[in-house]
This record gives structure tokens, sequence and C-alpha cells, in this order.
């Protein structure tokens, strides 16, 4: 019968680690592994690992393309879907869709036609797909642009 005052660990699961630079006794002695000389006998003697060994580094190697444009406008997506089951009285706003977690941050919102609306409700946003404003207008509500 297996009890918590009885259990044993299986032999052979764990196994003890290897002490090196203990005596010619350890097997792991003198030159505790590293072998004789050389660069990577040495303490911190050994090449970044993205050397190779002399040759011209891939990150040179490849050509240059592109650059990152550092007034790039991010949106955050919220779906006509994603608003079918929500509770709110009054308009939708980036506020109130922060406190219902649809988005993150309230910089910039963009409303995408993705799914239905199931009734009239006014939503403002930084921006909407044209077919999203058409389904908005479609069900009765009103998409104003901040």
């Amino acid at each position: 019968m297996i009890e918590l005052s009885n259990l044993k660990i299986n032999p052979g699961s764990r196994k003890k680690r290897n002490r090196v630079g203990r005596g010619p006794g350890s097997g792991n002695g003198k030159t505790s592994g590293r072998g004789q000389k050389g660069q990577k006998s040495r303490s911190g003697g050994s090449p970044h690992l993205w050397f190779e060994g002399g040759q011209m580094p891939l990150q040179r190697r490849l050509p240059k393309r592109g650059f990152t444009n550092i007034f790039k406008k991010t949106y955050e997506l919220v779906n006509l879907g994603d608003l079918k089951g929500l509770q709110i009285d009054g308009p939708l706003t980036p506020e109130v869709m922060k406190e219902k977690g649809l988005i993150n941050k309230i910089d910039a919102v963009k409303v995408l036609a993705d799914g239905d609306l199931s009734g009239a409700i006014t939503i403002h946003a930084h921006g909407f797909s044209k077919t999203a404003v058409e389904k908005i207008e479609k069900s009765g509500g009103k998409a104003v642009v901040l």
C-alpha cells in the first residue's frame, strides 16, 4: 500500500551532478574536462554564439532592405461581432471599449465589419471600414469618427 510515509523515488531517476576539478579519481580532475591549452580551455574563452570562425557573418552577408516608419499609426481593431453581447447604455466610446476589455489602448481604435449588430448603437472611434459603417447604419445606429 502506497502512503506518504513510505514513498521513495525510483532508482536512477535522479542523477548526481558532475563535480569537475575534484581530483584524478573523479575522472574530471586537473583540466576539468577542458583538454589542454587553447581558447576554449581558458575561463571566459569562448567566442560569441554568432561567431563563424572568421567567415563573413550572416548579418553582414545579407542585404539591407526597407526601413521602420517611426510615425506609423497602429490601430486597436474591434469587430462588430465583438459588440454583440455587450450590455451598454449610451454611446460606445473607446473608454467604454477599454472598460469592457475589447481594447488595450485608447490611442487609435478602428471598427471592422466582421460579424453582425443586433440593435441600433452609436459607436465613437478613430476609424471605420466602409462595410462597418454600412452595417451600423443599416441596423439603425450611427458611426462617429473622432
